[in-house]
């Protein structure tokens, strides 16, 4: 699978007037969240704990949102986790406030993104494929987040990470061989229920 060169169109209007709408991101946000937290932050913050606090920041700040657009929403939502997990990465570091980090941090949260809006749409998916995917975003990082611990790990460090095989077998400690299956079942049952959606 190659990664996507830049976000997925979705040109679907969202109305940001009920704050009630931000909750519908809660497994979007989870997910990225999942991606970028180190390990080492994850023993003290949990991501659930991550995901609380973008919410609330958002539900208090959706004021200021300028956007229309549900792709220009989700791109609010990552830019305040970005700076959740920079802010989190400072205290841990007790540094100070690094520019750069926070770019590079919103780099690699709008990456994670990209992937995950690619990876039922595939190489071959046509523009309008490309925009349901992206539409569809939501209910796929609900359907990844379902998915059991090993396959959901595995989707999640190979396909939104950019991490090759043999360094996420390293890494959850199994075998090629075994990553190769939980990626395969993991991708037959998210397949199985977008398609049902």
């Amino acid at each position: 699978m190659s990664e996507p060169k830049s976000e997925l169109p979705s040109s679907e209007s969202i109305d940001v007037s009920d704050p009630a709408v931000i909750a519908r991101y809660e497994p979007y946000i989870r997910m990225l969240a999942r991606t970028q937290m180190r390990r080492a932050y994850q023993a003290k913050v949990g991501a659930s704990d991550m995901v609380q606090q973008v919410m609330l920041q958002a539900v208090q700040g959706i004021d200021g949102f300028r956007g229309t657009t549900e792709a220009e929403f989700r791109g609010w939502l990552r830019q305040i986790l970005s700076h959740h997990l920079c802010h989190l990465d400072r205290d841990m570091h007790r540094g100070k406030r690094d520019v750069r980090r926070e770019q590079s941090m919103e780099q690699k949260l709008t990456q994670s993104s990209m992937r995950l809006e690619g990876l039922l749409a595939g190489d071959e998916a046509t523009p309008s494929q490309h925009a349901m995917v992206g539409e569809h975003v939501v209910q796929l990082a609900d359907a990844v987040e379902r998915l059991p611990d090993a396959q959901r790990d595995a989707i999640r460090l190979h396909y939104l990470e950019g991490m090759k095989l043999s360094d996420v077998a390293q890494q959850l400690d199994k075998t090629t061989g075994a990553i190769a299956g939980l990626l395969h079942r993991g991708m037959k049952t998210l397949r199985d229920q977008m398609e049902v959606k």
